[in-house]
């Protein structure tokens, strides 16, 4: 692909890795092209609408603040339509594609990447890669959309437990729903949620269907749902496991197979409020045959990172 002629076409190093999964064709593709430089905003996204993956990525040299702050390498991310400020699967996948092409981290326990949000720090834990969560802003959404939104979804207003405007670079509206059933039985109307212009996330906690009554009028961020106990944040709870689906048809992907920014802000939230543990796996992508695992922990100065495995497909070059 050439859209500008009068520049010849290169052959760049290009890899596409599958991630939040071990095992190929399981998780989230991510093209990566591991030399972006000197290509234009729209050649990229050109390409990146041709890959109709939910995200391809171009990795660049850090930029000159990025630099003298420790970035190893810049990323941009790219949806069909348009580019992110950051993205949790193209973190993960963009750095596994970098290492394995022969990229030296700075410093010898994590790797910086630079996306448009800021530094992202990443750690190594074996095999598996983890990125520290950026900080989040979050808010209740409005009764309109929220009552839109369920429309959308088919959902009952009594299946909504908790709801949240959760920005992290992307801005979803997350939903906490009442069992893994109501999660995986959804069947959105994807061009009402596209005309609405909101990427939604939607999850299930296995402890939560039993602990709906826990939560809390007096929760300052999901208001009328029932009474929590005081000490519902530090209760000991049995391991747990999350039910995540993630839709965007806003951002030209009707449903996300996995999705590590929306994984990230809903970790955030919800351990914040008392309503997951510090450490979890969450599973996502069984309604579109894939097996996603998002691996979750906070740590003792309260860093929530978000970890998963990440396995290269293909290996080659493309004409960009």
């Amino acid at each position: 692909m050439n859209i500008h002629p009068l520049r010849p076409a290169q052959d760049r190093p290009f890899k596409q890795v599958d991630v939040f999964t071990a095992e190929p064709y399981l998780g989230n593709p991510l093209a990566v092209v591991l030399d972006g430089t000197g290509l234009s905003t729209e050649e990229m996204q050109h390409f990146a609408h041709w890959t109709n993956l939910s995200e391809t990525t171009f990795l660049l040299p850090p930029s000159a603040s990025g630099a003298a702050n420790g970035a190893d390498y810049r990323v941009r991310i790219f949806t069909p339509g348009s580019e992110l400020p950051f993205a949790g699967h193209p973190t993960l996948g963009s750095c596994h594609a970098w290492l394995q092409a022969g990229g030296s981290p700075k410093a010898k326990t994590e790797i910086v990447q630079e996306c448009a949000l800021g530094l992202v720090r990443i750690r190594r834990e074996g095999a598996r890669l983890a990125f520290a969560a950026p900080p989040l802003k979050r808010s209740n959404p409005s009764p309109a959309l929220l009552a839109q939104v369920g429309a959308a979804l088919g959902l009952k207003p009594q299946q909504i437990i908790a709801a949240q405007m959760l920005d992290n670079g992307p801005v979803w509206l997350g939903l906490l729903l009442d069992s893994h059933e109501t999660v995986l039985q959804l069947s959105p109307h994807h061009l009402d949620l596209k005309n609405l212009g909101q990427i939604v996330g939607v999850a299930s906690v296995e402890a939560a269907q039993a602990a709906t009554t826990l939560i809390a009028r007096s929760n300052r961020e999901a208001r009328a749902f029932g009474p929590r106990p005081a000490d519902a944040a530090s209760a000991s709870w049995a391991p747990t496991e999350l039910e995540v689906r993630a839709f965007a048809a806003s951002a030209g992907i009707n449903e996300d197979p996995v999705t590590g920014s929306f994984n990230a802000s809903l970790a955030q939230w919800l351990i914040a409020d008392g309503l997951a543990p510090r450490s979890y796996v969450a599973a996502q992508g069984i309604c579109l045959g894939r097996a996603g695992r998002v691996h979750i922990e906070q740590d003792d100065n309260g860093q929530v990172w978000v970890g998963g495995d990440s396995v290269t497909c293909i290996d080659g070059q493309v004409s960009l």
